[in-house]
């Protein structure tokens, strides 16, 4: 296991982790429904109370935060650990918001595409046009599973429209160093899908029977669960993986380059800075920390 550094704990399941431009990271305590900033010394300050469950974010070209609320989940602290175990008995539907940094001011920028409800928004990346993209994870529910699906949307609000669909938990989202291809990773199946980016928020699709129109960049042997992910300068995709507890790293061609393990099942995100970008900020969720580990090649500037 790499040696990595404890930045701070006793987080609300944390997720989402943005490198600020101060130093500092602010990351979603989705148990908590709040955003929260840590410095590096570890010291933690609340941005904005979201309600519901802030589950990725992203820093926008104005400056404001984005994040995907999942509207809450139920939990189990069995074993004094987070775990998430379904959709939260009050939660009234997913979300797009828009929040300040600095004031906390959040505002609700979607709740839905047309005629659809966002079920469980959970990841998002900004294009260099200024737009996003982001998945809606899709709750469980007793004996039933919503499809997850991809959605692409404007900064300002004014526009919204689905790119893929169906996926069985669509979780994890970025795009390749060149922008002209788009990654997800699916959290039951454990794969990585990808699509060419032909203009902002148009998708090449593959031939049937592709049902979402993906092609299949990676789907790696083993009992193991994507949750979200980061790319690296080189155009490595950095999956944080459930159950193995740690970060899966896989080429543009689907090739494993290698395995970070950490000691918790529930490691769910990562993003990166530091001296030439090779830091990696990881949340162990289950836990309720951040940590930073050296990271061997440099990651993708945001």
């Amino acid at each position: 296991m790499r040696a990595f550094r404890e930045i701070t704990a006793d987080l609300a399941f944390p997720e989402g982790p943005v490198l600020m431009l101060d130093g500092s990271i602010i990351l979603g305590e989705i148990a908590a429904g709040r955003l929260t900033r840590i410095t590096m010394d570890g010291r933690k300050t609340v941005v904005a109370e979201t309600g519901g469950g802030p589950n990725g974010l992203a820093l926008g070209p104005d400056g404001h935060l984005y994040i995907c609320n999942n509207g809450g989940f139920s939990w189990d602290r069995g074993g004094g650990n987070w775990r998430p175990v379904a959709k939260a008995a009050d939660n009234e539907g997913g979300s797009i918001q828009k929040v300040h940094p600095e004031t906390g001011k959040v505002e609700r920028l979607y709740d839905r595409c047309g005629d659809i409800a966002l079920s469980a928004p959970n990841d998002i990346v900004f294009d260099r046009f200024g737009g996003f993209y982001f998945t809606d994870h899709g709750h469980r529910q007793g004996r039933k599973v919503d499809f997850g699906a991809v959605y692409y949307a404007r900064a300002d609000g004014s526009f919204i429209q689905e790119v893929a669909y169906p996926l069985v938990g669509p979780n994890g989202i970025g795009l390749s160093p060149d922008g002209k291809t788009l990654y997800v990773a699916e959290t039951s199946s454990g794969r990585l899908w990808s699509w060419r980016v032909d203009a902002p928020g148009v998708l090449a699709k593959a031939d049937w029977p592709s049902p979402t129109g993906g092609d299949l960049a990676a789907g790696l042997p083993g009992f193991q669960r994507y949750d979200s992910l980061a790319v690296e300068a080189g155009g490595n995709i950095c999956i944080a993986t459930l159950r193995l507890g740690g970060v899966v790293v896989v080429s543009p061609e689907g090739r494993e380059v290698e395995r970070i393990r950490t000691p918790d099942p529930y490691t769910t995100n990562l993003c990166f800075g530091g001296p030439g970008m090779k830091t990696a900020f990881i949340t162990l969720s289950g836990s309720g920390r951040l940590v930073s580990m050296d990271w061997m090649r440099p990651g993708l500037p945001v």
